[in-house]
């Protein structure tokens, strides 16, 4: 009996020792439609790899880093499909510790934002090919607007007049008391 726990322990570890190297090799790569933004995400949800074209750079910073989130998240988001099935093709999806594992990946990368037109395109586990294209779906606006004007500074208070030294009651009380 106890050669039995024993070998199925040593069974279950070897099992999820292949499942902790199957998630640590999951890295999910997003790329923007137009191939100027390419994210990889590893399975903690860290960003390892951030790829700009040129043609990225003709963009409004903010509307820049947006394209960026979105691609994170996108990627982020498909972690936790990804475990899934690093968990099922070893321990199993009835254990009760993988059944952790996964709900904490959940808990951990939320779904992936709505699709926009500008949303990028996903490539899971390994596959982390470029893609080029010509396509630019950017547009430099024809009539930026013009920054309001500049606000006049508010008028200056005037600071207290600072109290010269002499001016302090900085008394010794080492007879008197200090309440006075």
């Amino acid at each position: 009996m106890v050669q039995q726990w024993q070998e199925r322990a040593a069974e279950k570890a070897e099992k999820f020792g292949r499942m902790q190297q199957e998630i640590e090799q999951i890295a999910v790569t997003e790329i923007s439609r137009d191939g100027a933004i390419q994210v990889t995400i590893g399975s903690n949800g860290i960003l390892q790899s951030l790829q700009l074209s040129e043609n990225a750079s003709k963009r409004p910073m903010a509307k820049l880093g947006a394209e960026i989130m979105r691609a994170v998240q996108a990627a982020q988001a498909k972690i936790p499909t990804l475990m899934q099935q690093a968990v099922s093709n070893t321990v199993g999806l009835d254990d009760v510790a993988a059944q952790h594992v996964l709900t904490q990946a959940r808990k951990n990368f939320p779904e992936p934002p709505e699709d926009e037109p500008d949303a990028p395109r996903s490539h899971g586990h390994e596959a982390q090919e470029l893609q080029f294209g010509t396509a630019d779906d950017y547009e430099e606006p024809a009539n930026r607007p013009t920054p309001p004007a500049a606000r006049p500074a508010p008028p200056q208070q005037r600071q207290p007049a600072r109290r010269r030294p002499d001016d302090f009651d900085d008394g010794d009380f080492s007879n008197q008391s200090f309440l006075r």
